[in-house]
C-alpha cells in the first residue's frame, strides 16, 4: 500500500508551531535539516496521518498540517497499522525506521486546550532517518514491515 507525503513542517525552536514548507532535507542519523527535534536522538521525524486528523476535525476547528507539530502528514497510507522496527520508504530513496509510537504529553498543547482531545499522543509516529534524500510534499510513502527487511 502506498501513500503520499501531503505536507512538510519544520521549526526553528521547540515549543513552536510548525511551517509548512514545499520540500526538505532529511539527513541520515539526524532528521530534516532546520527543525528543531532533528538530531541524534530516536525521535528525528515525526509523522500524523490526515486520517488521524480528520478524528477531532470538527466543522468549527480545521486543523492544517503541522498543527499537532508532526513533519510529516501522510494520506492514504494505514501508519496506525505500523510496528517499532517497521520502515517507510519515502520519495525516492529516502528510509526510516519506526522507533516510537504515540507519545507522553506533559503539557497540554494549544489542541488539546482547544479541543479536549488531542490524537498526536496516540497516533503520531516517530522515527530515525536511516537513508536520507530530499523530499517533496505528495511524494510517495510506503510501508515495509522488519518481517520483510531481513
Amino acid at each position: 500500500m502506498k501513500g503520499r507525503i501531503l505536507a512538510i513542517s519544520v521549526s526553528s525552536r521547540k515549543g513552536t508551531a510548525k511551517e509548512n514548507v514545499p520540500e526538505a532535507s532529511l539527513r541520515e542519523n539526524h532528521g530534516i535539516e532546520g527543525d528543531a527535534h532533528a538530531g541524534d536522538w530516536h525521535r528525528q521525524v515525526s509523522l500524523l496521518a490526515s486520517e488521524s486528523i480528520d478524528k477531532i476535525r470538527t466543522p468549527e476547528v480545521d486543523f492544517r498540517p503541522g498543527a499537532f507539530a508532526e513533519n510529516l502528514t501522510t494520506e492514504g497510507i494505514d501508519l496506525a497499522s505500523v510496528a517499532i522496527g517497521d520502515r517507510l520508504l519515502l520519495g525516492e530513496g529516502i528510509e526510516l525506521e519506526i522507533t516510537q509510537i504515540g507519545k507522553e504529553c506533559h503539557d497540554r498543547c494549544s489542541v488539546f486546550e482547544q479541543m479536549g482531545d488531542c490524537v498526536m499522543p496516540r497516533e503520531g509516529i516517530f522515527t530515525r532517518v536511516l537513508h536520507g534524500g530530499r523530499l517533496r510534499a505528495g511524494d510517495t510513502v510506503e510501508i515495509k514491515s522488519a518481517n520483510e527487511t531481513g
